[in-house]
């Protein structure tokens, strides 16, 4: 109990401290118009207020990632609560903070846009074409993982198909209508069932005194699986997750000021660092490693079933209930975003503008019969693509982070350590798995070392480069917006 109390404390802590030393870094200019006024169009670039986007961000990024992610990730045992929290303080919140903020300096541009400004152009069509696989990846699990709940909870005869498409019907409306229409009215109702839903099942852990085992390094999975790089891809919403930066550009177009991405990018993702750290801490109080693995393994119910499980223990029937109304809220509102998200990155690489509802309607309609066709692989196995296109984003995203402020000589380190990290857990990871290359683990720890360090070399030398030219008038470095306006 001890450590699940301290770690919460921590990740506040985290927010007011080196939240605000990043902000530093970056530095902020309050002068400065933002895209929602610079290209307002009354779909994407609308002004909303702090309070709004900080709870559609909470919303958009806090998918199951934070729920499901965090249960399978107890079976590793409190080793995962310091994932948690350095993850979060340290990676996920600056990896938000950076694509937010850097989105916002650049006309609300989207990961692929700025990946082929910063990385190079060939990035750019890279980049985007695994954007789309991510977010079509992400909007077809966040749809088979709430109706499953949803089905817990509706009499028998209300079929998966038909939970299914009611949830697909409002997925096109919100991708399709303008984002102050269903989004913004909806999503405060939605936030405040989260948190009370989360809150209820953390604060219920703490009255009742729950088993929440104390740190330790001792790796307690019952199958034995690694450490490294397995847990840093198990649990990546709530302490590292790419798809983070495919929806933080969403609310850059609608962020009023610049000093509000602090509260809205950073402190968004130590929220979602608390509510893994309560879920986490729930899965290892309420079960055993043995028990949690039946039900998270091959036949097993699944994740959701602790969810439920979790929920009822901790609320009793009435407040279990709301609870997982709660939960099933998470998913639905980052499946929403993430077709929205897809649209608008299309979008912006076609250069269609989406003022008309036809021009969107065109674009969506293909994401939305992929997704369709997705929905009928088995979830385990959507959910490893999933985890590794994830943590590749993040790397992507980190290193972008990284150049831009590299560029302007500032201290870059804060988003390259992270970038390192996470690059050597995304390769190492691929070259062993069942879905990758299936090399013994001791030779993918040396592929994913070997890989890191070209890239790490490759990163410092494109650098240097780019600053010599820059110094010598040849490609002057244009970071932010060519035509900076100020209110």
């Amino acid at each position: 109990m001890i450590t699940f109390l301290v770690s919460i404390a921590i990740l506040i802590i985290g927010y007011f401290t080196y939240g605000k030393f990043v902000e530093k870094v970056f530095g902020v200019k309050e002068e400065r118009l933002t895209p929602a006024y610079t290209k307002a169009d009354g779909v994407d670039y609308v002004p909303m207020k702090t309070s709004k986007n900080s709870l559609i961000q909470l919303l958009n990024i806090a998918g199951v990632g934070p729920i499901f992610g965090p249960i399978m990730g107890a079976l590793y045992g409190p080793v995962a609560f310091i994932w948690i929290v350095v993850g979060c303080i340290f990676a996920g919140a600056v990896h938000d903070y950076l694509t937010g903020m850097i989105s916002i300096r650049n006309r609300g541009a989207h990961l692929p846009e700025l990946a082929g400004k910063f990385l190079g152009k060939a990035f750019k069509h890279v980049v985007n074409a695994f954007a789309i696989l991510l977010l079509i990846l992400v909007g077809t699990v966040f749809v088979t993982a709430p109706a499953a709940l949803i089905a817990d909870l509706t009499p028998a005869w209300v079929s998966m198909g038909v939970i299914v498409t009611l949830i697909f019907i409002y997925y096109i409306a919100a991708t399709m209508l303008p984002v102050d229409k269903i989004i913004g009215r909806l999503y405060p109702i939605f936030g405040a069932l989260l948190l009370i839903s989360a809150l209820g099942v953390g604060g219920a852990l703490v009255v009742q005194g729950a088993p929440i085992p104390e740190i330790s390094l001792e790796n307690m999975h019952p199958g034995g699986l690694a450490i490294f790089p397995l847990l840093f891809l198990t649990i990546s919403c709530g302490a590292l997750s790419g798809f983070h930066a495919t929806q933080s550009p969403i609310i850059s177009r609608t962020t009023q000021k610049e000093k509000q991405g602090r509260k809205i990018f950073y402190g968004m993702m130590i929220l979602e660092g608390i509510i893994a750290m309560i879920w986490a801490a729930a899965g290892m109080a309420m079960f055993s490693g043995q028990e949690l693995n039946d039900i998270l393994g091959p036949g097993g119910p699944g994740p959701g079933a602790v969810v439920s499980q979790v929920s009822i223990a901790a609320l009793g029937a009435i407040g279990g209930t709301l609870a997982i109304l709660g939960v099933i809220v998470l998913p639905i509102t980052s499946g929403d975003t993430a077709f929205r998200s897809a649209r608008m990155i299309i979008a912006d690489y076609l250069n269609v503008k989406q003022k008309k509802i036809l021009s969107r309607l065109w674009i969506a309609a293909p994401l939305f019969v992929i997704s369709v066709a997705l929905t009928q692989i088995d979830f385990n196995l959507l959910w490893r693509y999933f985890s590794w296109a994830n943590q590749s984003t993040a790397m992507i995203a980190l290193w972008v982070g990284a150049m831009y402020l590299a560029l302007q000589r500032k201290n870059h380190w804060i988003a390259v350590v992270p970038a390192v990290f996470i690059t050597m857990v995304t390769f190492t990871y691929i070259l062993n798995a069942e879905i990758g290359f299936r090399l013994p683990i001791l030779y993918s720890y040396i592929g994913g070392a070997l890989i890191t360090m070209v890239i790490i070399v490759t990163y410092f030398v494109a650098v240097r480069r780019r600053l010599e030219a820059s110094e010598a008038g040849i490609r002057p470095i244009h970071v932010d917006d060519d035509f900076e306006k100020t209110a």
